[in-house]
């Protein structure tokens, strides 16, 4: 489907849209599974040509549930860290660490705003080194009004205020990397540009 798809249009980003589950291909990394060992393979799936960037999901309060949030808490670091590593060595594609949350029928907004922290912290560290992992998608964000829409992980802004205040401030520091890499890349064009332009004024003299 994905070589279907690229070959009627080249320029449509695709992903698998997977939770991260490794399968069979990596048989030593399915201990970093939660509870269960069954479900997609992130190495496999991800490595098909057609597929641009990969996707991992984050819901320890679901898949650990009835564990310690201490044990949830450290879960989610391992998980992130060894999706974004093999992402970056293995796969060479970017990755998004999407849908992530927590549940605020079961837990507390401090609770939640830990879990935001620390994807956050994942992205911000990769995206600010180069790394694979190049931003996050946390689920869901709602406006007033939308209350038929809530599962408990809904982040309202106007009634979420410590959420909101962690969400701009993550904004605002991926969009400085992204005007860094963009500086970046225009001073390279430049250089290119540059020495294009003294190689055509080299050739002519030597044509003289």
């Amino acid at each position: 489907m994905a070589s279907f798809l690229k070959s009627i249009d080249g320029n449509h980003l695709l992903e698998v849209g997977l939770e991260g589950f490794y399968g069979p291909s990596s048989s030593e990394k399915q201990q970093y599974n939660p509870n269960f060992q069954v479900g997609t393979d992130f190495i496999t799936n991800n490595q098909i040509p057609g597929i641009d960037f990969a996707t991992v999901h984050s819901y320890p309060d679901q898949w650990l549930s009835g564990s310690s949030e201490e044990s949830q808490l450290s879960f989610l670091n391992n998980w992130l860290n060894i999706h974004i590593q093999d992402a970056q060595n293995i796969l060479q594609k970017p990755v998004i660490l999407a849908e992530f949350g927590k549940s605020l029928r079961t837990s507390s907004v401090n609770q939640r705003d830990q879990i935001f922290n620390i994807v956050y912290s994942a992205a911000y560290s990769s995206a600010r080194g180069g790394g694979a992992a190049v931003g996050s998608m946390f689920w869901q964000l709602l406006a007033e009004g939308m209350d038929s829409y809530g599962d408990g992980y809904e982040v309202i802004f106007s009634k979420n205020p410590s959420t909101a205040s962690i969400i701009i401030d993550q904004s605002q520091k991926l969009n400085k990397i992204r005007k860094m890499f963009v500086r970046l890349r225009n001073i390279e064009k430049w250089k290119k540009a540059r020495n294009i332009g003294r190689a055509g004024k080299g050739g002519s003299s030597n044509g003289n």
